[in-house]
């Protein structure tokens, strides 16, 4: 199959470059998680499509999925209350922004709250 498997280069634009290779290694889609303090997270409320529940969102977060896992775990329990992490964001059920807030900074993070 060598140069000629076309399903590995689907993505790729077309080059009119005659000297062009395609690398076809694995490019890593995880990135590093910067530390805790370089990282700028927003701590806001959110009413919207949630039939009139309120919700704690916290968004702004940059690393890995694993980690935003543990974070979002974290502050879910520290709140004891429910949630998720959906598309980069943690929701938090409830009004919780102070509380997070505070907690993110106890952390390390430079968290901010928002509206």
């Amino acid at each position: 199959m060598g140069d000629n498997d076309w399903k590995s280069r689907l993505g790729v634009v077309f080059s009119t470059n005659p000297d062009f290779q395609f690398d076809s290694r694995e490019q890593e889609s995880e990135r590093e998680t910067p530390p805790p303090g370089k990282q700028r997270l927003i701590v806001a409320i959110d009413k919207r499509n949630r039939g009139g529940k309120q919700v704690t969102l916290v968004k702004g977060f940059s690393g890995r999925e694993d980690d935003l896992q543990d974070l979002g775990k974290q502050l879910k329990n520290k709140c004891g209350t429910g949630g998720s992490v959906k598309d980069g964001e943690i929701i938090i059920q409830g009004d919780f922004r102070d509380r997070v807030v505070s907690l993110l900074q106890t952390m390390g993070y430079n968290a901010k709250r928002g509206n």
